[in-house]
């Protein structure tokens, strides 16, 4: 398993029909993220039995309200509830004021250490890093400062095929194939091809999540061949000149950039409350890019 994304929320700025505001909730591995934390985020996660104490680092897009209006409840919980592992937040340089002021006016002292790391929504730059994983920001176009998110698995070794792979090969020559050389002998006389000896490595794993922003076709480049893509998709093309005024996308838009980027699988979402039935969404976008899907709330997306 390389990646799960659940859907915690999937509403715009307005809570109907039982969506809730933006976030997401990532598993890798053993490693727990949050992108965005809008309203109701922690009851969300306690609906689907997802663990905000296992969470190693959450990434805020921007500084709208339905975006990270549910953060400073859930780091105040994680406190009540005896969190003593440090937690990284990633966004924008304000989100740290808004959190130091709420803390301080609610005279609040963490039980764990909050290590705050201001982004640059204009910078596409790796922000986080384990030995397996990179995150890296997405310049977005919004009415104010905003980015996504680009999870990106680190290249994978190089495989040895078993049947293949003589008995008696030194530590030497082992490591010369980890490294893609073939073998010779002491003469220089060719022993054995690299490419007769290993399978070629497990492809890498990604996914790119693109919050509120308005169509930018030249994303195509940063998210070429992304595995899975969560884009807005606040309005129908019915309303491109609302979604253009507000700085947001149509379902058919970020269909296109799903094609243009050649992505396996786009995941639409950020709904405007306007839309009772969500279905047109999906099948505007299908017009485009058959490989579209609802980002419903609960469903749980995953990269194999």
């Amino acid at each position: 398993m390389a990646f799960q994304v659940t859907i915690v929320g999937s509403n715009s700025a307005i809570p109907a029909y039982g969506r809730h505001h933006t976030s997401q909730y990532i598993q890798y591995k053993n490693s727990r993220y949050l992108v965005d934390c809008g309203e109701a985020t922690q009851n969300q996660l306690k609906n689907y039995k997802l663990s905000a104490l296992k969470i190693n680092a959450i990434f805020i897009s921007h500084l709208h309200g339905d975006h990270y209006l549910g953060l400073p409840g859930l780091l105040a919980s994680m406190h009540l509830q005896g969190r003593t592992k440090a937690l990284d937040v990633f966004g924008p340089a304000g989100l740290q004021d808004i959190l130091v002021s709420h803390f301080k006016y609610s005279d609040t002292t963490l039980k764990y250490e909050l290590r705050f790391h201001s982004t640059d929504e204009k910078q596409h730059e790796v922000i986080f890093e384990t030995r397996q994983l990179t995150v890296s920001t997405i310049p977005l176009n919004h009415r104010i400062a905003c980015m996504g998110f680009l999870f990106r698995e680190k290249p994978h070794p190089i495989r040895f095929n078993k049947a293949k792979l003589p008995p008696n090969l030194t530590l030497a020559q082992i490591g010369s194939l980890k490294k893609g050389e073939d073998i010779y002998n002491d003469a220089g006389k060719l022993l054995y091809k690299h490419k007769d000896l290993t399978i070629p490595p497990l492809p890498q794993k990604s996914y790119a999540y693109c919050s509120d922003t308005a169509h930018i076709p030249e994303l195509k480049h940063i998210l070429h061949k992304v595995n899975l893509l969560y884009h807005e998709a606040t309005f129908l093309d019915e309303n491109e000149l609302r979604a253009s005024n507000t700085f947001h996308s149509t379902a058919s838009q970020a269909a296109r950039l799903a094609k243009n980027a050649h992505v396996n699988t786009l995941l639409l979402g950020h709904f405007s409350a306007r839309y009772k039935d969500l279905s047109p969404l999906e099948l505007e976008a299908r017009k485009i890019f058959k490989e579209s899907y609802l980002a419903l709330e609960g469903k749980t997306f995953t990269i194999e």
